[in-house]
């Protein structure tokens, strides 16, 4: 069951969208990987913004997850990608059906 979650918002840089859609297909195998991130979404909430919601069984699964590929990768493309930091938020999950 998860008890730990992540949304993270990300606001592409003008004419970036398609890179930051790409960017965030590209992560997928790296997620994957990764046997404590268990369910894995990247979204697109409108024209320029996108995000990454995903769920973890603990805090230990949620903090390997944002020091892994991922999460530096997403570090490395800020300043090239992003309009801004992406907005991380640590979420609690109450209720789950996966």
């Amino acid at each position: 069951m998860a008890t730990k979650a992540l949304l993270v918002r990300i606001e592409a840089k003008p004419g970036k969208e398609d890179a930051v859609e790409e960017f965030l297909l590209s992560a997928l195998p790296l997620v994957e990987q990764e046997p404590g991130t268990k369910p894995w979404f990247a979204v697109r909430f409108g024209p320029s913004t996108f995000g990454i919601i995903d769920a973890f069984p603990d805090e230990e699964a949620r903090e390997t997850h944002l020091g892994g590929p991922v999460g530096k990768a997403l570090a490395e493309k800020a300043d090239e990608l992003f309009a801004s930091p992406p907005d991380i938020s640590k979420l609690d999950v109450i209720a789950n059906k996966l």
